[in-house]
């Protein structure tokens, strides 16, 4: 049995066992990541839709996820290979690709304004060894890191990808303690700190999904933006206030209302520089 240090869960995993996250083993007494190397998905993608507004604009990137997650939000729309039964099977679908070769294909598509590797779709932090090895091969080709992530990891996981990762747009899914520990399974005070720390080292963006009864007041935007505008650099971090659609495991409310997506926007505005809406 060894102990997972990559986020607050500290999971004890037995030889052979997989951890809560469904992505990392242990193996010979020490605690691997079971998908390093196996892709699930990848497309050549705007870096808009990562989203980041703020990075490159206009460029395309080659955007790879793997499988697995360390929370569960019960509204996920990529639950085919993050937590649901059918995650548990994405390995076998799963392509191996080495980091040299997946570097390899980034440079490949420079010619279809490619500027390099975005890590997303399933949480990459949980399979963070394999993007840091990808990212400094990367680098090396003269190309950029994007990482799309939930910032549920220790800063010790986030300070071996600083050097490498060039932006990164991070989900702050709330600002409530019950929201992110009842019904993400997450740990608020966490995914902050990771924020923090990526801010002032690379390019941020924050995305908060707007959940009806969940997150959508006033007064929990006021609190969101207010904290973000205090960060280094914090009044010009891009925040993407995004609408939800039911689906997945949240099905019992309609779809957030635009007039209230809008309304929390002018609102964040009193206190960030530039925030966009999504989804609407």
């Amino acid at each position: 049995m060894a102990k997972c240090d990559v986020c607050f869960r500290h999971c004890e995993i037995k030889e052979g066992a997989i951890g809560f996250c469904g992505a990392r083993t242990c193996s010979s007494g020490r605690v691997i990541a079971s998908n390093y190397g196996l892709i699930t998905s990848a497309a050549l993608d705007p870096i808009e839709k990562k989203p980041l507004r703020h990075f490159h604009p206009g460029s395309m990137i080659l955007s790879v996820g793997s499988y697995g997650c360390n929370l569960r939000c019960p509204f996920c729309q990529n639950y085919g290979i993050s937590w649901s039964e059918q995650a548990k099977h994405a390995a076998d679908s799963a392509q191996h690709i080495t980091p040299a070769d997946l570097a390899y294909a980034a440079e490949r598509y420079k010619d279809k304004g490619n500027i390099g590797v975005a890590f997303t779709y399933n949480e990459p932090l949980i399979g963070y060894e394999f993007v840091r090895d990808t990212a400094k091969l990367v680098h090396e080709r003269g190309l950029y890191n994007v990482m799309v992530t939930n910032g549920t990891a220790e800063l010790h996981v986030l300070d071996e990808l600083l050097p490498y990762i060039d932006a990164m747009n991070i989900d702050l899914k709330g600002f409530t303690d019950s929201f992110y520990s009842g019904i993400l399974k997450g740990c608020r005070e966490q995914t902050m700190r990771f924020i923090e720390r990526a801010a002032g080292n690379c390019h941020v963006e924050v995305t908060t999904l707007i959940i009806p009864g969940e997150n959508d007041t006033e007064n929990e935007m006021r609190e969101i933006s207010g904290w973000i505008a205090g960060l280094s650099g914090g009044k010009d971090i891009p925040l993407h206030i995004s609408r939800f659609f039911p689906r997945f495991n949240m099905t019992d409310r309609a779809a957030t209302d635009v007039g209230l997506i809008y309304r929390l926007a002018d609102i964040a505005r009193d206190r960030l520089n530039y925030v966009y809406t999504g989804n609407c």
